[in-house]
This record gives C-alpha cells, structure tokens and sequence, in this order.
C-alpha cells in the first residue's frame, strides 16, 4: 500500500514497506507519487541548533505531509540518510524544492532537493541538499524531517490510499457485519498492517467477552485478500480474516 502519512504519505493494497499521520499507501504495495513541486533553488539552511522554549507554539503540521526523517549523514561530503514514511520514490529521487522541519522549528522551511538514491538492503534514501557540503552540516540536519505540503498529494491509482483517508475508518467483518473496530494507525511492514481498535462488543473468544477497561487493538494485514472492501464514501473496510488472524493478535 503506497502512502504518506497525516502529515505522512500511504498508497494502496498489495505487497511491500513510520509510522504517523498525513501519508499514502496502497493495499499488499507501497505508494509513491509524483512530485509535482518545480524546481527552484533554495536556500541553504540555518543549520544553527535552535532550543525550543517551553512558551514556543507548537508548529502546526495541518498543511504538510512528512515523507521522511535525516537519520544521520551519510559519508564525508555532505549527503544524507533518510528513513521514508512515503512509498513514491520521487519524492525522494526527483530534484525540486523541499521543506525541513527541524527541532524548534515554528513551519518548516524550505530546502532544494539535488539528488537522490535508494538503497533497498536499508530501506533508506540517501539524498543531497543544497548548502549541505560536509559531514557537520549534515550532522546538524539528524533528526530533521522532510516536509512537502498537503496540497502536493500524488494522484493515486485504483486501489491506492491516502493514510489520512483510511484512519477513522469503521471495519467490519464481510460474511456477518460485525463491527470489529476503527482503524486508528498504518503500520509500514513487508505488507502494511492496519491497526485497528476493538469496538467494546466485539471479542475474538466467543465464550469470554473481555472486561479489560483499556480499548485492545489489533493489526490486520492490508491486502486485497483480507481487506477485499475498502468504501470510503461508506466510511467502512470490510474483512475476510483467515482463521486464527485476529486470535494471534491476542
């Protein structure tokens, strides 16, 4: 499933690939997307450590999408790791301008994306910006995330999802109707998992109804085989688990 997430990128169902929110995804498949930011030179960042007063606002993330984290540097002349929570390797691969959004940061700010390649044994980009140009200014850059705006989703294909469109989502099982929970996370894996909580009459033992005060959540695989059902409009998934899938969530 491709995605990036509420204030990540999610795509669709099908079969590869942090978690949180503003994302795309696809079911059983990663999603990607086209950048369609133009290519204009930014500036170099404000690499200067900045501390984040207890009175600063917190920055509010409403307008953007993370599609990535600096995770360290990458080699002596400058280039980066980063960890994707987008499944569209343009976002990552094609030069343009981006945003980062460091800590202490009010709005992220912008940065030009020079190149880009993916090391798949990883799972991790390594990406070159503008003004970044040795091992220390890359080093003040760890921990950074890489921002687009909301407004820049790729279009999807059939069968591909935007993680903010599946949270919130009620999920029911196909063959009774039952209601089983609301998807409430996406969890990026070899297929990605939604993370479902447990509506309070819904029990995976038939003969013990649980009386645990907390909420249990539960992870269901989002392919097309388990999920065959995904309507939007209709605010609903609907699911044809195998046997023992959500009793091993146990």
């Amino acid at each position: 499933m491709k995605h990036e997430e509420a204030n990540k990128e999610i795509g669709g169902r099908g079969a590869e690939k942090q978690r949180g929110r503003g994302a795309e995804k696809q079911r059983g498949k990663k999603v990607g997307g086209n950048s369609k930011i133009k290519n204009v030179q930014s500036p170099a960042p404000n690499l200067q450590p900045v501390v984040a007063s207890p009175q600063s606002p917190a920055p509010n993330l409403d307008d953007w999408l993370e599609i990535g984290k600096i995770v360290s540097p990458q080699g002596l002349s400058g280039e980066l790791r980063v960890y994707p929570v987008s499944d569209f390797p343009e976002r990552f691969e094609v030069p343009g301008k981006r945003w980062l959004l460091c800590s202490g940061d009010i709005e992220p700010q912008p940065i030009e994306l020079l190149t880009g390649r993916y090391i798949s044994n990883k799972n991790l980009y390594v990406i070159k910006l503008a003004g970044v140009e040795n091992c220390d200014r890359a080093e003040a850059l760890r921990g950074c995330k890489l921002m687009v705006p909301a407004s820049d989703r790729p279009q999807l294909s059939e069968d591909e999802y935007h993680v903010l469109d599946l949270i919130g989502l009620e999920v029911f099982m196909q063959a009774s109707g039952e209601l089983v929970g609301t998807v409430v996370d996406i969890i990026p894996a070899g297929n990605d998992l939604l993370e479902v909580k447990l509506h309070p009459s819904f029990t995976t033992d038939k003969e013990q109804v649980t009386n645990d005060k907390k909420q249990k959540t539960i992870l269901i695989p989002f392919v097309e085989a388990i999920a065959p059902v995904v309507d939007l409009k209709s605010n609903r998934i609907e699911i044809t688990p195998p046997p023992g899938l959500l009793e091993i969530n146990n």
